[in-house]
């Protein structure tokens, strides 16, 4: 159904880089100017948060930008007391737009006396008044049946298939897609499929939480040129592990692509001291001085993706046409050129 007005964005204070960069794409793509709504998201001297929003947004289509990565409490709850500020305003609809989902590793119960965190945090989003959701790379697909309301999904893939794409031209018969686990074969599967690779699997048991006991590959690495594929790099130290074993194993290079970079505690610098040549991340979260100024760290923008996902959802249009990588070409407007 036709837009009555025009879509506005407000951001929390997650990643206000990525949100600047969304109102620059739309502005690029309307050919007028979109600005972020002006408002204050801050905190009282007891960290609680206060939203005040200065303009008029009864009757608007708001999109709030905000993923909840870390600190994941406090950037949720700004998420929850911004929507209901503009449920309060009469806002017409609410779509919040949540680049990294927190608390999506918390997806079901892995052993008694437990919680499912992200069915609580999908509760929270849909009482405090948002109408829809848009995310990217969710941790599980089922998150989607969490919700009550439309979840739109997008993939890195369709990205990742460019960048790869670019920057092994030549050199695309020498590349072997690795699943850094079992559970992640499926999106390790969909990129091997795009660019017409082999793909092979790291088996990994694990004692305890985040420490991995034992891995082997299942699949022949030698004289390939490895691309590990997975959603989240937290603590890295699987991922650093992963690298090692495949150069063990007679890989000739490393390369990983990673949908969030979490990048917690010692990551970085495990990063660059590792076998890895280079890691590939979207800025689904704000990254750190430390993750830009790493040698072996490369940021690719979610930006473009993200603007055209929202004037899509204004438009009533498609969002799945975001999954083909041809769809993304024009969209990303130079930036790769297909083979």
């Amino acid at each position: 159904m036709p837009a009555m007005s025009e879509p506005k964005l407000i951001s929390g204070n997650a990643n206000l880089s990525l949100a600047r960069a969304i109102a620059r794409r739309m502005s690029m793509h309307r050919g007028m100017s979109v600005n972020l709504v002006d408002a204050r998201v801050e905190r009282f001297n007891d960290q609680e948060i206060f939203v005040e929003v200065f303009e008029n947004v009864r009757g608007e289509d708001m999109y709030i930008i905000q993923p909840t990565s870390n600190p994941a409490n406090d950037n949720l709850m700004e998420l929850l007391i911004m929507t209901d500020a503009l449920r309060r305003s009469s806002a017409d609809r609410i779509t919040a737009v949540i680049p990294y989902f927190g608390y999506a590793r918390q997806d079901r119960r892995a052993k008694a006396r437990t919680p499912i965190s992200a069915k609580l945090v999908a509760n929270l989003l849909t009482e405090a008044g948002i109408d829809r959701v848009l995310t990217l790379d969710l941790h599980a697909a089922q998150i989607q049946g969490f919700f009550d309301i439309p979840v739109d999904n997008l993939y890195a893939s369709p990205v990742f298939t460019l960048d790869i794409e670019h920057h092994f031209r030549g050199r695309m018969g020498d590349l072997m897609v690795v699943s850094p686990d079992v559970g992640g074969v499926a999106r390790a599967r969909e990129i091997a499929r795009r660019i017409n690779a082999p793909l092979a699997i790291v088996d990994k048991r694990r004692e305890k939480a985040g420490e991995v006991a034992e891995m082997t590959v299942i699949g022949d690495v030698s004289g390939k040129t490895c691309i590990i594929v997975d959603d989240i790099c937290d603590t890295a130290g699987t991922l650093c592990k992963a690298a090692d074993l495949l150069m063990a194993s007679g890989a000739t290079e490393v390369h990983s692509y990673i949908s969030h970079g979490v990048l917690s505690g010692p990551a970085v610098e495990r990063i660059e001291k590792s076998t890895m040549k280079t890691l590939v991340i979207t800025d689904s979260i704000e990254p750190t001085d430390r993750v830009r100024a790493a040698r072996n760290i490369r940021i690719v923008p979610t930006a473009p993706m993200f603007a055209q996902a929202i004037l899509n959802i204004w438009n009533g249009t498609s969002v799945s046409s975001l999954f083909e990588t041809d769809t993304l070409v024009p969209i990303y407007e130079g930036m790769y050129s297909r083979p």
